[in-house]
């Protein structure tokens, strides 16, 4: 049986089908826990790529909201998302996922959603069962789904486009009943294994846990891929936390966000009190250390390298000199 490790000389940027063939492997594999991280940009993707990352997820807030300055509350259009998501998805060759919101309108926008993820090359989209009115981020006052009916049809919507264009493609429902004012544990736990069950999603999402208990309870409803976000746990759980809880998929979206800001904030204090001594002592830092790579140097996808590789190919000999006079033929 071949192995489920992700071999990134196995597939292409450009290969979208291949690519929500293996995130459907990888969100059914039971001996590994699948991380998944927020990709900020597609360079930071790149990076992400070369330090063993098996898939992304483009969040409204963190990853659209850092592209166009919007705060994860419903206002990111459709086509900005897809835009977004794209561009990542086709820069790296693992599978990446997107936040539909609450799928931004009814189910002929549910659908027309799916549709331009699959053709963006997006490996699947997690949607929620908030109304679009009201729509907020996580762990926000003012939280409420809608009917139960409602966010079955929705789902059922999504999973028939799916269906029609490319079955692999990975529909993930994210249940915020937890903590709405129109909700509850019960409800929650009610949802995510309707969600499944009857409207077929892929994956099944719990928002926002109180507690390890309120896991196991969930985990012991739904039969298939779940997972859970920190909600108002006092902590997140490590994997092998997550394997006992016999969940194999962990959210971590926002740690690489907050690392980013971290080292952008720290830098910037240090270069206003030392100016480039700040930079010099940054680059003595990485002496020694394992190189980070920088994006634009990568030779894979459309880089510098294939774009001498097709001057060479379209150019003359004469047009070429630029080469010989730099000295880099």
């Amino acid at each position: 049986m071949e192995s489920l490790a992700w071999k990134a000389d196995q597939m292409t940027t450009l290969d979208p089908k291949a690519k929500t063939k293996k995130l459907q492997e990888l969100i059914h594999r039971k001996d590994k826990v699948l991380v998944v991280m927020h990709p900020p940009t597609a360079a930071l993707a790149k990076i992400m790529e070369k330090a063993g990352a098996e898939v992304a997820f483009v969040g409204t807030g963190g990853v659209v909201g850092a592209y166009t300055g919007m705060q994860d509350v419903g206002a990111a259009s459709l086509t900005e998302c897809v835009q977004i998501a794209g561009w990542i998805a086709r820069s790296v060759s693992f599978p990446v996922m997107m936040d539909g919101d609450t799928g931004h309108g009814g189910v002929m926008a549910v659908r027309r959603l799916v549709r331009e993820c699959i053709l963006a090359g997006v490996a699947g989209v997690r949607i929620d069962d908030q109304p679009i009115e009201g729509k907020r981020r996580t762990q926000s006052a003012g939280l409420e789904v809608v009917p139960m009916e409602q966010a079955i049809a929705r789902y059922r919507a999504a999973v028939d486009m799916k269906n029609e264009m490319d079955p692999n493609f990975v529909v993930m429902a994210q249940c915020y009943a937890r903590d709405a004012a129109n909700g509850g544990l019960e409800e929650c736990i009610n949802r995510l294994k309707a969600y499944q069950t009857e409207a077929g999603c892929d994956w099944v999402q719990f928002e926002s846990p109180h507690s390890v208990d309120e896991i196991k309870q969930a985990r012991a409803a739904v039969p298939g891929p779940f997972s859970f976000m920190k909600g108002k746990l006092p902590g997140y759980l490590g994997l092998d936390e997550h394997l006992a809880l016999g969940v194999n998929l962990a959210w971590y979206p926002s740690f690489t966000h907050h690392v980013t800001w971290a080292a952008v904030w720290d830098f910037m204090h240090d270069f206003n009190e030392r100016g480039i001594e700040a930079w010099i002592a940054f680059t003595a830092s990485r002496k020694g250390k394992d190189p980070y790579p920088d994006p634009g140097l990568l030779e894979e996808g459309e880089s510098l390298q294939k774009q001498r590789e097709l001057e060479e190919k379209y150019f003359s000999a004469e047009a070429l000199k630029k080469y010989r006079d730099q000295g880099t033929d």
